[in-house]
């Protein structure tokens, strides 16, 4: 593919990185400081986010987040601006990432619709940002594979 095709599916996971990122980071603080989460979309954010799947292991779920979007980004930066002889390394990287994120967010959409029986918008704003990466980074992949780095 042309490297314009590839910037574009590289800076889409970078948009999308910061948009999960953002969302990711307002939960994480909204959750340490114990301010409630208003939905303006939904009605069962405050169900969502005081279940006991809102925090494993002591660390809020959004942390995780937080950390997963920031890893994607600088993992979209790095393949954008020039990965040199690590690209392979770095998509594949991506893709890894990737998949476990997409994992997750099924997981919590499963835990949503047939346990909990509520939705967060703010949730929801994460699970599209999430599988727009899955996305994009096997399309990445896919652009990458002619590529001999």
């Amino acid at each position: 593919m042309k490297r314009s095709v590839v910037g574009w599916i590289y800076g889409g996971v970078i948009g999308a990185s910061l948009v999960g990122l953002g969302d990711a980071v307002y939960l994480t603080v909204q959750h340490l400081t114990g301010q409630s989460v208003r939905c303006t979309i939904v009605s069962g954010c405050s169900a969502v986010l005081a279940s006991r799947y809102a925090v494993i292991a002591g660390i809020p779920t959004a942390a995780y987040g937080v950390m997963a979007y920031f890893l994607a980004f600088s993992l979209a930066v790095l393949l954008l601006f020039g990965s040199g002889r690590e690209g392979r390394r770095l998509r594949l990287a991506l893709c890894l990432l990737a998949g476990v994120m997409g994992a997750a967010t099924l997981w919590f959409l499963y835990l949503q619709t047939f346990v909990l029986r509520a939705y967060c918008s703010f949730c929801l704003l994460s699970a599209s940002a999430t599988l727009l990466i899955v996305l994009l980074s096997l399309l990445g992949w896919r652009a990458g594979a002619n590529d001999p780095s």
